[in-house]
């Protein structure tokens, strides 16, 4: 591929607040492009629903490790983790999936895990999400069933540990 066809070179960098309505929209389009292979349609409306507010999702970014993943202006990816070592979020824009962005933010983000001397992170990765956090040495803790605006969801309680 000559150069100038060349997509830019996807660049991570910390979260702004700014981001938020950003991110919320790829948090909705990922939901719904992709984890919709493994959940009912009811599932999904329950899991990102259009009526989602901004401001109390800006608010789920105070106090955790976030990182931001762009190509040009365009936000691809997301990923955030609490300081206890709990990776809540991490999302890839359907548009760019299989493309390495989920594991550089995951690379990030167990960085940052290390720095804080944690000895794991854990995460709760939907059945769509299984599979990249299994080829990435997270092991499966439990199955579980969540519930989420009235609807039962099955995921799984993942754990990663550092060495």
């Amino acid at each position: 591929m000559d150069d100038a066809m060349k997509p830019p070179p996807i660049k991570l960098r910390s979260y702004e607040p700014s981001d938020a309505l950003a991110l919320l929209e790829l948090f909705r389009d990922t939901v719904h492009r992709i984890n919709c292979r493994d959940y009912t349609s009811e599932q999904i409306a329950a899991w990102a629903p259009d009526d989602l507010s901004t401001d109390p999702w800006a608010e789920r970014f105070e106090g955790k490790i976030t990182y931001v993943a762009q190509r040009g202006y365009t936000i691809v990816g997301f990923a955030d983790m609490m300081t206890s070592g709990y990776l809540d979020r991490l999302f890839v824009s359907a548009d760019c999936q299989r493309q390495g962005v989920a594991r550089r933010l995951l690379r990030a983000i167990l960085h940052s895990a290390a720095d804080l001397q944690l000895t794991e992170v854990t995460t709760e990765a939907s059945i769509t999400a299984k599979p990249f956090f299994l080829a990435q040495s997270f092991v499966v803790v439990q199955k579980q069933t969540v519930v989420c605006r009235g609807k039962e969801f099955t995921n799984y309680l993942m754990r990663y540990v550092l060495s």
